[in-house]
């Protein structure tokens, strides 16, 4: 749940920091969201590998405890 947060306040972050430095560039409007958008995306791809394979990681480790509870309650029902 940290790596999840940690990687979406970066993002908000990332978008809002863009958004600022175009508005200072004159871009406003839908063009200024669109445009923050596209160019956050794209840095946060290339900036944000690590945060995103954390939060990828811990994801994937959540589901599999999740599975693994609900087979071996299926199990233990199997047994009564």
């Amino acid at each position: 749940m940290r790596a999840t947060l940690a990687y979406t306040a970066a993002r908000i972050l990332l978008f809002a920091a863009v958004a600022g430095l175009l508005y200072l560039a004159g871009a406003r409007g839908l063009l200024l969201i669109a445009l923050a958008l596209v160019v956050s995306g794209v840095a946060s791809y290339i900036v944000l590998s690590r945060m995103r394979d954390a939060m990828a990681g811990a994801i994937s480790r959540r589901i599999e405890s999740v599975r693994s509870r609900i087979d071996e309650g299926s199990r233990a029902e199997d047994n009564e």
